[in-house]
C-alpha cells in the first residue's frame, strides 16, 4: 500500500467515521434507555439538512449558516418530542412495542418525505460549505471543510457523554436506561425523560444531515442510505453502549474508506454488512456490547 494511499483511506475514514458517529449515536441513546429503533431517524436527518437550508439560503430568509444550523436543531428537538407523543408513547404499555414502533415510525418516515417533496420539490439542493480553504496535514492537502467534519462530531459526542455522566438530567437518563421502575420510585419523570432523548436524538440528526448536506446534495430520499450505515454502526458498537457506537463509527469509516478506494462503489455495501454479520456470529452483542 502506497503512503497517499493511506494517509487518503486515514482521511476518508476519519471524515466518514464521524458523519456516522452523529448519525448513529442519536439511534444508540434511543434504543438504550426506551429499547426501540426509530426508523424514522434518516428522514429526521433529510429534514435537519431541508430547514437548515430553507434559513440559510432560500430567497426571504438568507439568515447566514450559524442560523441555518441553530434552526434545523432546535426545529428537529421539537420534532423528535412530537414524534415521540404520536408515535411511541400510545404504545409503550404494549407487548410488541418493538414491532409496533418499528411500523409507526416506518409509516412517519414516508410521511416525512413526501412531505418534503411536496414542501422543497424533488430537485437537489446543497447546504453552504461550513468553512472554506484548505489545511496542510501530515503532507496531505485536505479541505478546511473536512477537517471541521472530523473535530465536530468527536467534540459533540464528548460533551454529550459529559452531560450524561456529570449533569442531574444525564443521570436521570441514565437511571431510566438501567431500571426504568427504580427511577419511578424515586420520583424521576420517566415520560420526560422519554420524550427528551428522542428530542436530543433528532437534534443529533439534524446535524448530521446538516453535515450530510454540505457535502452531499440534499433530496427527500437522502436519509435512507446513512439511515442503513447508522444501524450497521450500532449494531457493530453494541446496542445502547454510546462509546462502543463512537467506536464502531471509525471502524465502519476507515473500512468503508479503505474498500471505497480497493473494491469500488459496489464492493462497499456487502463487505460492510459480512463484516457486520461475521461480528455478530462470535459476539452477538457487539465489538462493544456487554455480555
Amino acid at each position: 500500500m502506497e503512503l497517499i494511499d493511506l494517509k487518503t483511506i486515514i482521511i476518508s475514514g476519519l471524515s466518514l467515521g464521524s458523519m456516522y458517529a452523529l448519525m448513529a449515536t442519536g439511534l444508540s441513546i434511543v434504543w438504550g434507555t426506551l429499547r426501540v429503533f426509530n426508523f424514522a431517524h434518516g428522514s429526521l436527518m433529510m429534514l435537519g439538512a431541508y430547514i437548515g437550508w430553507t434559513v440559510c439560503h432560500s430567497r426571504g430568509l438568507g439568515w447566514g449558516i450559524s442560523a441555518g444550523i441553530v434552526a434545523a436543531i432546535v426545529a428537529l428537538f421539537a420534532m423528535g418530542i412530537a414524534i415521540y407523543k404520536l408515535l411511541v408513547k400510545p404504545y409503550m404499555d404494549r407487548i410488541n412495542l418493538v414491532l409496533i414502533v418499528v411500523i409507526t415510525t416506518l409509516a412517519g418516515s414516508i410521511l416525512f418525505e413526501n412531505s418534503a417533496h411536496i414542501l422543497w420539490g424533488p430537485r437537489m439542493k446543497r447546504f453552504p460549505r461550513l468553512v472554506q480553504g484548505k489545511l496542510d496535514i501530515l503532507g496531505t492537502s485536505i479541505s478546511a471543510q473536512e477537517a471541521i467534519i472530523i473535530l465536530l462530531a468527536p467534540v459533540l459526542l464528548v460533551l454529550l457523554a459529559l452531560f450524561l455522566k456529570k449533569t442531574r438530567l444525564g443521570m436521570a437518563i441514565r437511571g431510566v436506561e438501567q431500571n426504568r421502575e427504580a427511577s419511578l420510585l424515586i420520583g424521576v419523570n420517566v415520560e420526560w425523560i422519554y420524550a427528551f432523548t428522542f428530542g436530543v436524538s433528532a437534534a443529533l440528526a439534524a446535524m448530521a444531515g446538516v453535515v450530510l448536506g454540505s457535502v452531499r446534495f440534499i433530496t427527500p430520499t437522502m436519509g435512507a442510505e446513512p439511515l442503513m450505515r447508522a444501524f450497521i454502526v450500532v449494531i457493530l458498537g453494541g446496542l445502547g453502549s454510546l462509546y462502543g457506537t463512537m467506536a464502531a463509527a471509525y471502524i465502519v469509516g476507515l473500512l468503508e474508506a479503505a474498500s471505497m478506494l480497493y473494491l469500488g462503489l459496489y464492493g462497499t455495501p456487502p463487505l460492510l454488512f459480512l463484516t457486520m454479520v461475521l461480528v455478530l456470529t462470535f459476539k452477538p452483542t457487539g465489538l462493544f456490547g456487554i455480555e
